[in-house]
């Protein structure tokens, strides 16, 4: 039997099926670099999406399409996984808490920066970033990412916003000049992306520049390829 994996999101509760599409589409992507292998996807906004999905796999891989390694990950995802039938699936490492997604958000800065012609040592970076007012472990994931690519890169300066818990994206982009990269640390351009992060950057009168998401990088399969491709198997699959 072929190797199986799921990766799962979070997808868009107020709409699901837009996220639910894009998450199919980088699961086909996935499974382009992965030939042999079965990928599926499922978002836990969509009703009955995962159970949906885990029909279609025995003891999958769990990719969580997710920035960090809180509450959806540790707690909600495993229930849903078993309610789903899928609970003898390893749940791997989330996206956001790869070393290697760390490289890629400082490569982005890296190639921005170059093809305005701006010097690192006078670019500053914003991470804008979900953060969780219930849990510390979103924000911990940002700063994580925040320290990787400051060891990387020699920039001005490195600043961490959050759309759900202070240190407010509003007020840290408030300062800024135009020598100023954004860089949302989100899966996709869904809700925080188009309305919350550009509305707060214009009530700061963010003289920057915004940038794609880095879940939506082409280089984004192949990670979760390479993610897939290294872990152990479940001993059963």
């Amino acid at each position: 039997m072929k190797p199986s994996a799921l990766i799962v999101a979070h997808g868009q509760p107020s709409d699901p099926l837009p996220a639910e599409r894009s998450i199919a589409a980088l699961a086909a992507k996935v499974a382009a670099v992965l030939p042999g292998w079965h990928i599926g996807s499922a978002t836990l906004a969509a009703e009955e999406s995962l159970k949906s999905a885990a029909q279609h796999t025995e003891n999958p891989l769990i990719f969580p399409m997710f920035m960090s390694d809180g509450w959806f990950v540790r707690e909600l995802l495993p229930k849903r996984l078993k309610a789903a039938g899928a609970g003898a699936g390893r749940i791997l490492p989330p996206f956001g808490r790869l070393a290697v997604t760390h490289g890629l958000a400082g490569r982005i800065a890296r190639h921005h920066a170059a093809a305005r012609h701006w010097p690192l040592e006078q670019t500053t970076l914003i991470l804008a970033a979900h953060g969780s007012a219930h849990s510390p472990h979103s924000a911990q994931a940002t700063r994580d990412a925040a320290s990787a690519i400051a060891i990387d890169l020699p920039l001005r300066e490195i600043r961490i916003g959050f759309v759900e818990e202070p240190p407010w994206l509003e007020d840290v982009a408030r300062d800024t000049d135009r020598k100023t990269l954004c860089l949302p640390l989100f899966v996709a351009p869904w809700g925080h992306v188009t309305r919350d992060i550009p509305q707060a950057l214009a009530k700061a009168r963010f003289a920057g520049t915004l940038l794609d998401p880095v879940g939506i990088h082409p280089d984004v399969p192949q990670i979760v390829a390479n993610a897939l491709s290294g872990a152990p198997l479940p001993r059963s699959a």
